[in-house]
């Protein structure tokens, strides 16, 4: 009897660790795969120290608000970049379009936080909103603002937006840039116009030690790799 109960309180503790690592360190679909974050003043105060000990659980890279239209500043952005690479992190920096707002006018925003030489990873434009502009009117817009931070960064700037805004508002009109899809009902997204994607965000709700809140989850989807995100820094 005293050999049994023994065994059940084994089974517990090891129970108890499991569900206690699972809230800590999700992987929602696979740990085998590269995954990533994506922050913003959202989550409050982060500890990135604590953020940083993930990555052997292949949380390789973080991509950080930075801007958002011609004015707006992340008021969390420079202390976390400066944090989390001050740690090891992967980080790179995103810039929220506004499609109405003059393109010069967002790159000149986005370029006075992110500097080429403090990046470690390609830049990102987060596109989810059509400002009330039409359809072509709209890729006409962001098309003109992605060849202006080509020229300014030297590289193709990764694209982030959700697979439905996608698929009516940018299918076939990204060729050459890679595409980073959010998609949160747990299956691999698909675009309509057959599209390669670079990486999946597949969680809004994800959850890591360092962070309080929630936070957005991702992975490299197929066998791209770290290699593609890696920014040869300009001075």
């Amino acid at each position: 009897m005293k050999l049994i109960k023994t065994l059940f309180l084994i089974v517990c503790l090891f129970s108890f660790t499991g569900i206690r690592a699972q809230y800590n360190i999700q992987c929602e679909d696979t740990c085998s795969h590269i995954h990533g974050l994506d922050m913003s003043h959202y989550q409050g105060d982060v500890w990135w120290e604590t953020v940083a000990e993930n990555s052997n659980h292949k949380l390789n890279y973080v991509y950080l608000k930075a801007t958002e239209g011609g004015t707006r500043i992340d008021q969390r952005y420079l202390e976390n970049i400066e944090a989390a690479q001050r740690y090891g992190m992967n980080v790179g920096s995103y810039h929220f379009y506004r499609p109405s707002v003059p393109q010069d006018e967002q790159l000149r925003n986005f370029r006075m936080q992110c500097r080429p030489q403090d990046q470690d990873l390609i830049p990102m434009v987060d596109v989810e909103t059509t400002s009330g502009l039409g359809r072509e009117a709209l890729r006409d817009s962001l098309q003109k603002f992605l060849v202006l931070m080509t020229r300014e960064y030297g590289v193709r700037p990764l694209v982030y937006t959700y697979t439905n805004f996608y698929n009516r508002y940018l299918s076939g009109a990204l060729d050459g840039y890679k595409l980073f899809i959010a998609q949160y009902n747990g299956r691999e997204p698909e675009l309509q116009d057959g599209r390669d994607i670079f990486a999946w965000q597949y969680t809004g709700k994800g959850r890591i030690n360092g962070v309080n809140g929630y936070v957005d989850k991702s992975r490299l989807m197929g066998k791209h790799s770290m290699r593609e995100l890696r920014y040869r820094r300009r001075r």
